[in-house]
């Protein structure tokens, strides 16, 4: 093994996705309990564009994250919690912790390598129809998803759900936002709730990273959470190929900025809460496009150094 790769323990019933199935769900084998290099995980997604399921935060770091995240929300209610905390790892050093957790870095280092910028961080929640009270959080880690029959009326009730306009996150690419060049941008999924098919899981195309840029449209369908409303025309997405990634609270997965990826509403009674956070690599940089206006004014070095000086609002 290459003095480069370094052994990540503890990937049981990782790396694995869940295949989407006109009959339903079906599981991919589990591979065992067994340490992967860094150098696996590069190659994996280098050639599906996502790794889903790897284990960040112990049972202390995840059960402190929710109830920190939980006084935000009787603070500022549902409603801004949904999809208005934006960039709050300026404001909150637990945020920032989970920014810059150990076990994330060392995952983004292996992609992007050891000088990286953490660009943007969002959390994202979709509660459920009817409030009731938060589940309390699996274990964190490495316990298996055991998936029940009430994924197999999925395909049955997407009519209905399209109907409602429940909150959904429409097929899209990232990169289709944001106006980055000169290097990847790599996004970062951490579970603070379960997140299964019934509540509205990522779902991904793999290796759909690699066919560039894709035409977005506007959104027909009600409820799309993308704030500029887009969406990948159905014509161009092969759904036929579609991958669920469920992760367990505590869990992250993470995925290329092209990659097209989607999520369904949140059909259950339990909350599916995520912090979202973007990484480049330090030759990255921003440019000047119309169709791509977002701009960085929370940027951040997460490791390493910066020889570039690309992102002037470096802390």
């Amino acid at each position: 093994m290459s003095h480069d790769c370094h052994l990540m323990k503890g990937y049981k019933n990782s790396l694995h996705p869940v295949e989407l199935t006109q009959s339903g769900l079906a599981c991919t084998a589990a591979i065992p309990e067994m340490s992967v290099s860094t150098c696996q995980l590069k190659e994996r997604y280098n050639q599906q564009g996502f790794l889903s399921a790897v284990p960040v935060l112990d049972n202390t770091e995840l059960r402190e994250a929710r109830q920190a995240f939980n006084h935000l929300e009787r603070e500022f209610g549902e409603e801004y919690t949904q999809y208005s905390l934006h960039n709050v790892h300026l404001q909150y050093p637990w945020v920032m912790g989970l920014a810059k957790h150990p076990h994330i870095l060392q995952v983004v280092q292996s992609i992007l390598g050891s000088d990286v910028i953490l660009l943007d961080s969002r959390f994202i929640c979709k509660y459920p129809t009817t409030p009731t009270p938060h589940p309390t959080a699996t274990q964190a880690g490495n316990d298996a998803i055991t998936l029940t029959s009430e994924e197999e009326v999925r395909s049955s009730e997407k009519d209905k759900q399209s109907e409602t306009g429940l909150p959904f996150v429409a097929w899209h690419q990232d990169m289709r936002y944001w106006g980055i060049a000169g290097g990847p941008v790599l996004s970062v999924w951490l579970a603070l709730d379960d997140s299964l098919a019934e509540n509205g899981a990522l779902k991904v195309i793999p290796g759909s990273h690699c066919s560039g840029m894709l035409p977005h449209q506007l959104a027909s369908r009600p409820g799309n959470m993308l704030s500029v409303n887009q969406e990948i025309p159905e014509e161009l997405v092969q759904t036929d190929s579609a991958l669920l990634c469920p992760l367990l609270a505590g869990q992250m997965s993470i995925h290329d900025g092209f990659l097209v990826h989607a999520s369904d509403p949140n059909t259950s009674q339990k909350r599916r809460c995520g912090f979202v956070i973007r990484y480049v690599p330090t030759c990255a940089y921003p440019i000047q496009d119309p169709d791509r206006p977002r701009r960085f004014h929370a940027t951040v070095m997460a490791s390493g150094s910066d020889q570039f000086s690309h992102f002037s609002t470096l802390l």
